[in-house]
């Protein structure tokens, strides 16, 4: 029972270590990357870096999400805690699309 929890916990402990965080600025009313790979427990840093709100979502069954509204100089993370592909876009201009290829 104890090796088992032990085992639980170091791989709990493992997988943050390895998870590593990304940047995304949004600027000129596009994402700075069309498409992004990041593995299993990876953060996406939105940052909007543009001078008008965006609000960045995603109706994806990888990952669901809805950041709302945020304005210039502030920003928001997501982790990705399972495989697949998100399509993320913005709800305020239809034009803002970037794909998120989640890998294990």
């Amino acid at each position: 029972m104890l090796r088992t929890v032990l085992f639980i916990a170091l791989s709990v402990c493992t997988t943050q270590l390895l998870a590593a965080e990304h940047v995304i600025e949004q600027k000129d009313k596009q994402f700075s990357k069309k498409v992004l790979k990041v593995k299993v427990g990876d953060t996406v840093e939105f940052k909007n870096v543009d001078a008008i709100a965006h609000n960045i979502f995603s109706l994806s069954d990888a990952k669901s999400f809805d950041l709302g509204s945020f304005p210039q100089g502030q920003s928001k993370k997501v982790t990705f805690d399972a495989a697949g592909k998100v399509e993320v876009e913005c709800s305020i201009h239809p034009n803002m699309k970037m794909v998120i290829e989640v890998e294990k």
